[in-house]
């Protein structure tokens, strides 16, 4: 048996084993503390009395995108709370960029935890099993909590580091390896190339605001990772069950 007909074989233990693995490897990275110059966009600019205009608006598609999920999944419950955490990081980054500071940080990161861990949840659902899937969400959406309030504890962002990429490295694998129940799994990866063009978006956040004038790469940021939201809600929206 090869590598890959082991892991599809035994998806728990493969899947315990990765997460095992990089939790260890955790204590092999030094403590990762807040930088400060994080809260300092390039884009500050106040319009219609709203601070860091751009930055604040931009988010409103979390909302939006949020509350479509929440209707259509009526009923699942991971994929409820991934859709609790979209609708809520629309208010909870709103109210971190009226103000940038550690604080109103932890309001932006709590909700986007919720749905990193929720979404998690659901896809160990579809494609190993619904049970276990289910099991496992209050678990990890309590680790995503605790991921924070470490953080806020600490100064140590190595936790929420884990919660926020272990998913990213885990979807891809599972949705690989492991046949679907329903259809539309291109959408999945629509959800994934959006968002690492939220994460280049955010890096590149001064360069484009020089680039542009008009608006930074930041508040484009927050409209790619609502597409990529988006493609996971037309993913629910059009799936069909795979006999």
């Amino acid at each position: 048996m090869n590598f890959t007909g082991a892991i599809r074989s035994r998806p728990l233990i493969f899947l315990v084993w990765l997460a095992g693995i990089s939790l260890i490897g955790l204590w092999f990275v030094p403590p990762i503390p807040q930088p400060q110059h994080y809260h300092q966009f390039a884009d500050q600019r106040t319009m219609l009395g709203i601070p860091n205009f751009w930055n604040v608006v931009s988010n409103l598609p979390f909302i939006l995108v949020g509350a479509l999920g929440l209707v259509r999944v009526r009923g699942e419950l991971s994929a409820s709370v991934f859709f609790l955490g979209v609708f809520l990081t629309g208010f909870g980054s709103s109210y971190y960029h009226w103000n940038p500071n550690d604080w109103g940080l932890f309001w932006d990161r709590l909700p986007m935890a919720i749905a990193f861990m929720g979404i998690l949840a659901y896809a160990i659902e579809e494609r190993i099993d619904r049970r276990v899937g289910r099991m496992l969400l209050l678990p990890l959406v309590a680790l995503g909590v605790a991921s924070l309030l470490l953080w806020l504890r600490t100064d140590d962002l190595r936790l929420y580091g884990w919660v926020q990429f272990f998913p990213c490295l885990v979807l891809p694998l599972l949705f690989l390896l492991f046949p679907p129940k329903y259809s539309g799994t291109w959408y999945w990866f629509a959800a994934a190339g959006w968002y690492v063009l939220a994460k280049l978006l955010e890096h590149f956040d001064a360069a484009i605001d020089s680039a542009l004038r008009i608006m930074s790469g930041h508040p484009l940021k927050h409209l790619a990772a609502a597409c990529a939201c988006y493609a996971i809600f037309r993913a629910f929206e059009t799936r069909k069950s795979i006999a």
